[in-house]
């Protein structure tokens, strides 16, 4: 069995999961629709360019969690994975997925896009594992703020070492599929790096260093 690692947001889903549930809360009139879209495309460039600061948009994309019940958080999400993570969904990732989990590979996606966000896109994808950025929780409420180490950039490296010691995976033959130059730490890692639709920087490093790419569109 062999590990095979994917990204989320624009890597298996064509789009961003993110920046989709912050247009969605404001479609939906939870936030402020003018202050909030222009922060949530403010962050979303940022990371596209690789220059995002974590912990500043954490701050932003967590609060909206505090404000609401869980309850209607997951009412919220029900609607959000119909209405917008259902036609990001790709044949070609689906066939990818299946791809691996016919060669009996473990399937664990890796993004740092929230936990509450992307847990149930996981499911819907059938994959084994998901490591997202965990957001604090007490009392059965979010708080807005993060838990642990979010799981960006070198994050990603330290969350999967993290859990390969708790589940006595290997990284012998992984893989690794991503679309963003912010996942290069963990593509030069892992065995098997695959570029994905990828970025300028991360298809310049993917051609230099002779790693496969491909595309899911």
């Amino acid at each position: 069995m062999s590990l095979a690692i994917f990204d989320l947001d624009n890597t298996l889903l064509n789009g961003d999961s993110d920046h989709a549930w912050g247009e969605f809360l404001c479609e939906r009139g939870i936030v402020d629709s003018a202050k909030y879209s222009q922060s949530n495309d403010y962050f979303f460039q940022q990371y596209q360019k690789g220059t995002l600061d974590i912990l500043e948009f954490l701050e932003f994309a967590l609060q909206p969690l505090a404000i609401l019940s869980t309850e209607k958080l997951f009412e919220l999400h029900t609607q959000f994975m119909r209405e917008k993570i259902e036609p990001m969904i790709l044949e070609k990732s689906l066939a990818l997925l299946q791809k691996h989990r016919d060669q009996g590979d473990f399937l664990l996606i890796i993004t740092a896009t929230n936990s509450f966000v992307t847990a149930p896109i996981a499911k819907r994808l059938g994959v084994d594992a998901i490591l997202a950025t965990d957001p604090e929780m007490l009392d059965g409420r979010y708080t807005g703020k993060v838990a642990g180490i979010p799981c960006f950039q070198d994050g990603k490296v330290t969350r999967l070492h993290q859990w390969l010691k708790a589940t006595n995976h290997l990284l012998k033959g992984s893989f690794f599929y991503s679309d963003s130059r912010n996942d290069l730490p963990l593509l030069e890692l892992v065995d098997n790096p695959v570029a994905v639709d990828a970025d300028e920087t991360l298809t310049q490093t993917a051609q230099q260093k002779g790693w496969p790419i491909i595309s899911l569109r």
